[in-house]
């Protein structure tokens, strides 16, 4: 199944504006479907949840709505869908209840690979717990995290796997599902950062052997809101600190104070765009979107190629990592020329990248680059096309040929 690009391009208003955006790791565009739904939510009578009357009813159908959609997008359980603000206050407080029960000599396997935001919050839990924190380490040079150091890692105290679904530094995929077959013959939990990920693979929860998995919108074409899915039966003995009046069901006790009704409504448009992407619009909402995100994937793996491709016929360029499965994404370097410099020259020739550790701390500290600037980050996404990636090589050559001349 392929993309019409064209159509796609279009679906987004912030696109007219002529830049090229290949930062979409940091945050996409926002699908104009999106933005109509939270405008038409922000336009119409809302009330708070209630069935007493249409707009109370009304905020029920939009929550509801938003869980399913999750629900289709990683294939979960809609009455395990957490909602949230972010996908780091979601892991914050999932860490929280968690640690409650660890005790000195329990583990928690971390991973250097990951975003801060799957490392932190369990390393600052197991401080507290006095449990002890043991790390998965990546090859240097490939980016690749292997899955036979799990078996060392992983063991009797073990009681969570924090692990990253796909590098938002360098698009490394870890076999995820063998980390998680490792984990469990122990009994361990495994909590999946989905962030990176989900935006470019279509994600099945099981097939992942997640029992915990987090992904934010705002990566994948909608609002700024996270969700965490779970089997509803791994949130049911956990008992966070709520309101004596607030809900004390699953999932609704884990979602402190009203929902942001809009941005549910633009949550689930932009679930319903992504399985829009391909495809003749025809069986579940579910089917349609691992079709189009398959769909998807294969078109953004034809830019990458083309963008690796180039990079490795200028020796001006060092790109880091080289793993076999990954995600669009790439960071590198330009000899000579610091990462904030690169990314600011790129801005002002209307090309859009990241620059820094993209809270990839562990990753950038490990290979020696965090104090010298990190790194500059290029993150495909379905709107870019081989156009903008030519473009982007030429810039690269601009800057290459102007260090040249300094």
């Amino acid at each position: 199944m392929s993309l019409d690009v064209a159509r796609i391009r279009a679906a987004y208003p912030a696109l007219a504006e002529g830049l090229t955006h290949f930062d979409g790791a940091a945050g996409t565009q926002t699908a104009g479907t999106v933005a109509e739904a939270v405008a038409a939510a922000m336009t119409t009578s809302i009330a708070n949840r209630t069935e007493a009357n249409a707009p109370g009813r009304r905020s029920l159908r939009l929550l509801a709505e938003a869980r399913a959609a999750i629900a289709d997008l990683v294939g979960g359980d809609p009455d395990g869908v957490v909602l949230g603000p972010s996908a780091t206050a979601l892991t914050y407080q999932l860490a929280g209840l968690l640690s409650a029960d660890w005790r000195p000599g329990d583990e928690v396997v971390v991973s250097r690979l990951d975003h801060d935001a799957n490392v932190r919050p369990w390393v600052q839990a197991a401080g507290v717990a006095g449990a002890t924190v043991r790390w998965a380490e990546f090859d240097p040079v490939t980016g690749e995290l292997p899955v036979d150091q799990y078996a060392d890692l992983v063991g009797e105290r073990t009681r969570l796997v924090a692990v990253t679904g796909a590098s938002n530094a360098i698009g490394t995929v870890p076999d995820v599902a063998a980390i998680a077959r490792t984990a469990h013959a122990v009994g361990a939990l495994v909590c999946v950062d989905g962030v990176h990920a989900v935006p470019h693979l279509p994600t099945d929860l099981a097939a992942l052997g997640a029992d915990f998995l987090v992904t934010s919108a705002y990566k994948w074409s909608g609002p700024h809101l996270a969700a965490m899915v779970a089997d509803p039966a791994r949130w049911a003995p956990l008992r966070p600190a709520k309101l004596m009046p607030a809900p004390d069901t699953v999932p609704q006790r884990f979602e402190a104070g009203t929902p942001a009704f809009p941005l549910l409504a633009g949550l689930r448009a932009a679930v319903d765009h992504l399985a829009g992407l391909a495809g003749d619009g025809t069986g579940s909402r579910r089917s349609r979107l691992r079709h189009s995100l398959a769909a998807a994937q294969a078109y953004e793996a034809e830019l990458l190629d083309r963008l690796l491709t180039g990079f490795a016929a200028r020796p001006q360029v060092t790109v880091y990592g080289a793993p076999q499965r990954r995600c669009p994404t790439v960071s590198f370097r330009i000899d000579g020329r610091h990462p904030a410099e690169v990314a600011t020259a790129l801005g002002g020739r209307g090309i859009c990248v990241s620059s820094g550790d993209y809270y990839a701390y562990e990753y950038f500290t490990t290979m020696g680059l965090r104090d010298t600037g990190g790194g500059v980050r290029v993150s495909i996404y379905h709107y870019n096309t081989a156009d903008e990636v030519d473009g982007l090589l030429d810039a690269v050559d601009g800057l290459i040929d102007g260090q040249h001349r300094g």
